[in-house]
């Protein structure tokens, strides 16, 4: 039978500090570099270590879509993606749709359709709903919900949500 292992054997001097990566976001228009640990997702880089605290952790495993932002213009559970793997990447955050002070028009259409309660959802929401705008595959309600179904509201707000991406749709130039 072996022996327990005797605590007086690990030493912590001996364990070395994870080495970081440096990467550079082009994050909602501006470029900044950071250094993280190679297992650093995409989310807890821009809540951590870029303080743009819009985008949420909702269940960390990708099945909510609060974490939702636009690399590249394309939808993207932050939480699924490590940062290392979008060096170099246009990253959009909730903070980054309104331009030059005016909101985004989905943002507008929320606010018009009262499309949030909580609002714990509401940045990944809009932020999907940006992705699906832009991918122009959505023409009808159903698509419309069919396409969003990554995106969860836990207080079932999904009615308004619909009514305000139609608003933004029209708004445009789309259905």
């Amino acid at each position: 039978m072996d022996e327990p292992v005797s605590r007086s054997h690990f030493r912590p001097e001996a364990v070395s500090k994870p080495r970081e990566i440096s990467i550079t976001l082009h994050v909602n228009g501006d470029r900044r570099t950071l250094s993280v640990a190679p297992w650093t997702t995409l989310l807890d880089a821009l809540r951590e270590r870029l303080q743009l605290t819009g985008t949420k952790k909702g269940c960390d495993h990708g099945q909510c879509g609060a974490c939702t932002v636009l690399v590249e213009g394309r939808r993207v559970n932050a939480c699924l993606t490590l940062a290392v793997m979008k060096d170099g990447a246009h990253v959009t955050t909730i903070e980054g749709l309104a331009t030059d002070g005016a909101l985004h028009p989905l943002q507008q259409a929320f606010i018009d359709h009262d499309a949030f309660q909580c609002g714990y959802c509401t940045p990944g929401q809009i932020c999907s709903a940006a992705g699906l705008l832009a991918e122009g595959k959505a023409k009808t309600t159903d698509e419309i919900r069919e396409l969003m179904s990554g995106n969860i509201c836990r207080c079932g707000a999904y009615p308004n949500i619909v009514a305000a991406i139609e608003q933004a749709m029209r708004a445009m130039g789309g259905k």
